[in-house]
């Protein structure tokens, strides 16, 4: 029987902080999404003033990003040599989704959304924050 690490609750609240400090650093509120290695929700936060569609986004970049254990610009680059990839289901071909790594094994995944290209720095310390 093979044992895997998930993430907790305790995990989860330390990502969301990391990626609101990150944001607060640039004088920006993020939508962030946090999602466990099936791609399933765990947490969601979206400031008052960022629009309603930031989160599917935040929450489709944070999928893609457990589901396929790369950052969701990685799969952007491969939609763009292969157009056909654009219909994996639950996918989202853009930057901003970090997958969250423990001792190799990809545990999940966090998705900012609403802060433009800062959306994947800013996904990434939250990743950061979890690997440390």
């Amino acid at each position: 029987m093979r044992r895997r690490p998930s993430l907790t609750t305790d995990d989860v609240l330390k990502i969301v902080a990391a990626c609101k400090a990150a944001g607060a650093k640039i004088k920006r509120e993020p939508t962030v999404a946090v999602v466990d290695a099936g791609g399933h929700l765990l947490h969601l936060e979206r400031p008052d003033r960022n629009g309603v569609i930031t989160v599917d986004m935040a929450t489709l970049k944070a999928r893609t990003a457990a589901l396929r254990g790369r950052p969701s610009s990685a799969f952007e680059a491969r939609v763009k040599e292969r157009p056909g990839f654009m219909m994996t289901p639950n996918c989202l071909g853009v930057e901003g989704g970090v997958p969250i790594l423990f001792e190799d094994e990809c545990l999940g995944g966090v998705g900012v959304s609403g802060i433009d290209f800062d959306d994947e720095n800013v996904a990434k310390a939250g990743a950061d924050t979890f690997e440390a």
